[in-house]
């Protein structure tokens, strides 16, 4: 199958002002400590953690947004330090941070995105057909953004985010502020583009949604990957010891990390 990302000693610190410093005891905070893992070929992973852990870091270094302090992100084989612009034509990346302007259409900012990705111009009417009926789109697509509910804007935003069809997907918190029905159909189409061989990475604190669709699970904790394993072997710990779930095995690691913090502390 081989690795389509991979992460290789990521290491990315923020400098705090003077009342964050006073909350963490400390001017620098260390968001990833030389993360490291890959994502295959053609699979859907999990990286589980709390708000905090250094997951929205990860993908924005892979998404070229901002620069680690040292490592690297290979997309494949591309590296983002150094070829940036060919990693981020294999990626389509959602967001929780994506504000759409309110002022716009849909139909408007999908041309909009679809030029800016170099979609070719016959493409994008079509396109932008299948997308805007996959996902419901086509009633609200001359609506200003205003006026979509939260949820719609969050399906616009999706769209966009794969307006040229890339081969790794790497989704943020994708089902936050849906409703049932809009959560479930993110799921399936998480699902649906698996089927269609792409490579899927989703940074999420939703334990029931890595259990759905996810291949494998890694859980990062303070910067750090503590846990990788499939979700087939959780399953099958699960079967043998009825108290083993991918939610209890979290805790253990999380409850392991926060003592050991708070021995350091004192």
């Amino acid at each position: 199958m081989g690795d389509f990302l991979v992460f290789s000693s990521l290491v990315k610190n923020y400098r705090l002002n003077k009342r964050q410093r006073t909350l963490e005891g400390s001017k620098i905070k260390t968001a990833l400590n030389g993360l490291s893992f890959s994502v295959k070929r053609g699979e859907i992973f999990g990286l589980l953690g709390p708000n905090g852990a250094g997951k929205t870091t990860a993908m924005r270094i892979t998404a070229g947004l901002i620069k680690s302090d040292s490592g690297d992100v290979f997309v494949d084989g591309w590296s983002v330090r150094d070829n940036k612009k060919e990693a981020q034509r294999r990626i389509g990346f959602l967001s929780e941070d994506l504000r759409l302007e309110e002022f716009f259409t849909p139909d408007y900012l999908f041309d909009f995105f679809a030029a800016l990705r170099e979609v070719p111009k016959n493409i994008i009417p079509v396109r932008k057909a299948l997308l805007f009926d996959r996902f419901g789109i086509h009633n609200y697509a001359h609506k200003k953004v205003a006026a979509l509910s939260n949820g719609m804007r969050q399906m616009v935003s999706l769209v966009l985010s794969i307006v040229h069809d890339p081969p790794l997907l790497i989704f943020d918190e994708p089902t936050n502020g849906l409703d049932l029905v809009a959560a479930r159909g993110v799921v399936d189409f998480l699902l649906e583009m698996k089927s269609h061989g792409k490579t899927i990475i989703l940074s999420t604190h939703i334990f029931n949604l890595v259990e759905k669709v996810c291949d494998r699970v890694g859980i990062i904790i303070d910067g750090r990957l503590l846990y990788l394993d499939t979700m087939s072997a959780i399953n099958v710990q699960r079967s043998a010891y009825a108290q083993t779930s991918l939610e209890d095995l979290f805790f253990s690691l999380y409850d392991e990390r926060y003592n050991k913090r708070q021995e350091i502390r004192s």
